[in-house]
């Protein structure tokens, strides 16, 4: 079990001194006593400000907040890199489900739902007595107490950092190796024509990883997710706008499947909506990247990043739509399960396409794969050091921080072979993620802002968050249904 300071011990306050301080002269006591109270207010709220900016000890030796010179342009890259992503591919499929309209209306209603969780992770992030929640799950705790927090949160938030990063090495090790196939002209249906096995493409993949992850601290991967957002928002657009302009294939329709039992008919939809939830992950990383800026009664920190947030949304919401939209008049009941659009136009557009845009196409799908390990990474990293500080009462060495790093990338690198099929239970561990993005930052700020009973806030917050588990259940439901129906392909150690 990671090792988890009490939120009771994030910030305390300078202990009082035990000698009272005795005016010698009964005239200065008389002319001090009308002016203690309100000297001692102002000494007091001055001490808050400042503590309010105070770290923690164990604050400044970790990765996450070891640097506090952030800002909304860094805000604003960790964001576009963290929410944009190849889950945003797979969009298109769940227009197959829904239909025009009601894929439309879910992806609005999601974007607009998960918009507001964010302002209130962002509100919630600093505390009236100063403390900052640097971390998704001490906020947990510090909400619903150390035990039910971490039995809440705990696992969901490991799952989508390292779960994210292990699909992050199959997604770019297998680009890697369409890459090759374009450079020396195979098809993309060609498996086994190159030099090297999958395997091989993910070892090279995970070593680019490792070696980019050593540098120290969350601040200077700003430069990092500017590049990885830069790739993100180009590949989603050269997608959407190829795809398009190339027209749709002959055979591509936008009927709806063939009528099958009602509760299949139901889990269908039931995967669509975790598909379209699931594009709008990144909420456990929020608090985190809020953690790295300074902050101050004057001065919130949560003034640039939810300035950050919305810009890099507006990005995300242009970049998003229109690949949902496009793929889904492109390519209708085509849209492969596997790959999304990335593998619809190499399969139906890689004769007719620029050789130099599928090339350019693959290696920002790779960029980004690189730049957005190094975010999702980021809080396991904080964990893992997290152990050595709390036990050795001083900051990692560097051999340490390298070695814990590399271990990682190694762990994640035998899961993606272990287990290749991992990406099939997507929709399954989606539905258990799903209330880090739409449920519990409604039940937080209820717990911890305390709005009148019976408020508007308190109706809001109340209807979202019970909204959103009961969406989870029904999600886990119809991922398990699925799955026991029409099953997975399970192979241990055959990547493919």
């Amino acid at each position: 079990m990671i090792s988890i300071p009490p939120p009771s011990q994030f910030h305390s306050p300078s202990p009082a001194n035990s000698i009272p301080m005795t005016p010698k002269s009964p005239f200065i006591t008389r002319v001090m006593t009308p002016l203690a109270s309100p000297m001692k207010k102002a000494v007091t709220s001055m001490q808050g400000y400042l503590e309010f900016t105070k770290l923690n000890p164990q604050d400044e030796w970790l990765p996450i907040t070891e640097s506090r010179h952030g800002n909304a342009f860094y805000a604003a890259f960790h964001t576009l890199s963290s929410g944009i992503g190849v889950q945003a591919l797979v969009l298109p499929l769940a227009f197959t489900a829904l239909g025009w309209v009601w894929g439309i209306i879910s992806l609005c209603v999601v974007f607009v739902w998960q918009m507001y969780t964010l302002w209130l992770l962002i509100q919630l992030h600093e505390s009236p007595s100063g403390a900052r929640y640097s971390r998704y799950l001490w906020l947990s705790m510090a909400t619903f107490g150390e035990k039910l927090g971490k039995l809440m949160t705990l696992i969901p938030t490991i799952y989508l950092s390292s779960g994210t990063c292990i699909t992050l090495i199959m997604i770019g090790g297998a680009t890697m190796k369409l890459l090759f196939n374009t450079i020396v002209g195979n098809t993309w249906e060609d498996k086994n024509d190159t030099a090297l096995t999958m395997i091989e493409w993910y070892i090279i993949f995970t070593c680019l990883a490792i070696v980019l992850s050593q540098l120290p601290n969350l601040n200077s991967i700003a430069g990092v997710s500017l590049v990885g957002a830069i790739a993100s928002v180009s590949y989603c657009t050269i997608i959407w706008v190829v795809s398009v302009i190339e027209g749709r294939p002959t055979s591509a329709t936008h009927e709806q499947p063939e009528k099958v039992s009602g509760i299949s008919s139901v889990c269908d939809v039931l995967n669509a909506l975790g598909i379209v939830a699931f594009a709008f992950r990144g909420h456990n990383l929020v608090l985190e990247i809020q953690g790295t800026m300074p902050s101050s009664l004057k001065k919130p920190s949560k003034v640039p990043m939810w300035k950050g947030v919305k810009y890099s949304y507006l990005i995300i919401a242009m970049c998003l739509f229109p690949l949902a939209i496009g793929g889904n008049w492109a390519y209708g009941n085509m849209m492969p399960t596997t790959g999304g659009m990335l593998t619809a136009l190499y399969k139906y557009h890689g004769q007719s396409t620029s050789k130099a845009i599928l090339e350019l196409t693959s290696i920002l799908v790779i960029i980004n794969s690189l730049t957005s390990f190094q975010i999702y990474a980021m809080p396991v990293f904080d964990n893992l050091e997290l152990r050595y500080v709390t036990k050795m009462n001083g900051p990692c060495p560097w051999w340490v921080r390298a070695g814990s790093r590399a271990f990682f990338g190694g762990l994640a690198f035998f899961v993606a072979v272990a287990l290749p099929f991992l990406p099939s239970l997507a929709g399954l561990i989606g539905g258990i993620a799903l209330p880090i993005t739409l449920a519990y930052p409604c039940f937080m700020w209820v717990v911890m802002k305390k709005p009148d009973q019976y408020s508007k806030m308190w109706w809001l917050n109340w209807i979202l968050g019970c909204l959103g588990m009961i969406l989870s259940v029904l999600l886990v439901f119809g991922a398990i249904w699925t799955i026991v129906t029409r099953g997975i392909e399970v192979h241990f150690f055959k990547p493919e």
